[in-house]
């Protein structure tokens, strides 16, 4: 899989279009210049979710209706175009300019992010631990999207029914009309369950701590129906629990046993991360997650997803950035963003430099070391980096270079 082009149009303060190369990416250029939503357009692409807001409507730039996201992208002899189109509200998916399902648009560009926000994974609250499950399972099983959202639709209608009940006189004439919705929530949950404790499983087959000289890394799936029976029957006992704890739900008015009320425990060395572990062991945990869940992806479909890390020396020191991009090497199309030049001269004989500013490329680095070279012993004015990282920049450097960006669809 490999991302050639990504196109642009009243996404934030984008313009234009970047061209990428099949290995390393660098995205370089100071604060708010655009180099992260380089980033975040090339997520919702591949997902249709922003790694930075839940609001579309944050997304589009002002005064405007919508924002329009185009990729081509090149999977084994195959190239394809996808396009997404972002409202205020709702989103449209687009392959080969023709309109399609969101269920069938997914998988066609697959990535990985390594971000700040992502860090809520080995930090924060059980439904980011679930998010990341959930994105691993239907990366490789993409009607396992049908599932999870046919569940939560379900949910939603029970919850919907729990809340009238519980400001009703006389509650348990609900029971009868929630009996239907606990049904579907049974076999969906169960096939939610029994997903999620595979995807587990693979996952602890392809961590890899030792790649950070970390300490051993393990996961493990949480039910909220842990120690009230056999989980072995998973559906018999979800039935069982909702029946003996209606008046619970009732009490709540929502529902308080599924697939929705589960966790992922990360444990290094015997311990759960989230509670004892460092902020650079939650780094690392992180990161090897991320690994693993990019190796699953490969072991089902022998090539890997696009491997996202924005703010790259913010996130990681250098020891580990060495470790990392010697680890994905030339085999999976990584793109990292930097606000240090130095990190873009340090990579820039193996990867492709893109300078950013005003969310625009406006100069490819390699174009501008060629000049730099050819130049080299003439009189030149140094320039002061846009990023405050010190060096000096040819003059070609703060050309908007407008003239190269024609729309490539």
């Amino acid at each position: 899989m490999k991302l050639e082009l990504v196109e642009a149009i009243n996404f934030r303060n984008l313009s234009g279009s970047i061209e990428l190369a099949p290995g390393l990416n660098v995205i370089y250029g100071a604060n708010a210049q655009g180099k992260s939503s380089w980033l975040e357009a090339i997520y919702l692409l591949a997902t249709t979710k922003s790694f930075r807001t839940a609001y579309p409507r944050e997304v589009i730039r002002h005064n405007e209706n919508e924002a329009i996201l185009r990729a081509r992208i090149k999977r084994g002899n195959l190239d394809k175009e996808i396009q997404l189109l972002i409202g205020a509200t709702t989103k449209q998916t687009f392959v080969n300019g023709k309109r399609e399902a969101v269920t069938r648009y997914l998988g066609i560009l697959d990535a990985i992010a390594f971000t700040a926000d992502e860090m809520e994974i080995v930090r924060g609250s059980p439904d980011a631990r679930r998010k990341f499950l959930d994105r691993g399972i239907f990366g490789i099983h993409p009607s396992y999207l049908g599932t999870l959202n046919e569940y939560n639709r379900v949910l939603k209608q029970k919850n919907a029914l729990l809340r009238e009940a519980s400001e009703a006189e006389n509650k348990f004439k609900y029971q009868d009309l929630i009996e239907p919705w606990n049904d579907q929530l049974i076999s969906l949950g169960t096939e939610i369950h029994l997903a999620r404790l595979d995807y587990v499983e693979k996952l602890n087959e392809e961590l890899k701590p030792e790649l950070f000289q970390a300490e051993q890394i393990t996961v493990r799936y949480k039910s909220s129906l842990e120690g009230k029976g056999d989980l072995g029957d998973y559906s018999s006992l979800l039935a069982e629990r909702l029946k003996l704890r209606f008046d619970n739900e009732l009490a709540a008015g929502y529902s308080l046993l599924g697939p929705h009320r589960d966790d992922l425990e990360i444990h290094c060395d015997g311990h759960e991360i989230s509670k004892f572990g460092s902020s650079g062991q939650q780094r690392s945990a992180l990161l090897i997650l991320d690994l693993a869940q990019m190796s699953v992806y490969h072991n089902n479909f022998e090539e890997y997803p696009i491997f996202l890390i924005d703010d790259l020396d913010a996130e990681l020191d250098r020891t580990r950035i060495e470790i990392l991009l010697n680890y994905l090497g030339d085999n999976v199309q990584t793109i990292v963003s930097t606000s240090k030049r130095s990190i873009a001269d340090r990579y820039r004989r193996r990867a492709r430099t893109l300078f950013v500013q005003s969310g625009q490329v406006v100069e490819d680095l390699d174009i501008v070391q060629e000049k730099v070279e050819l130049t080299a012993g003439a009189e030149t004015t140094e320039l002061t980096d846009p990023a405050n990282e010190g060096g000096p920049l040819d003059e070609a450097e703060n050309k908007s270079g407008n003239d190269k960006h024609r729309a490539p669809f």
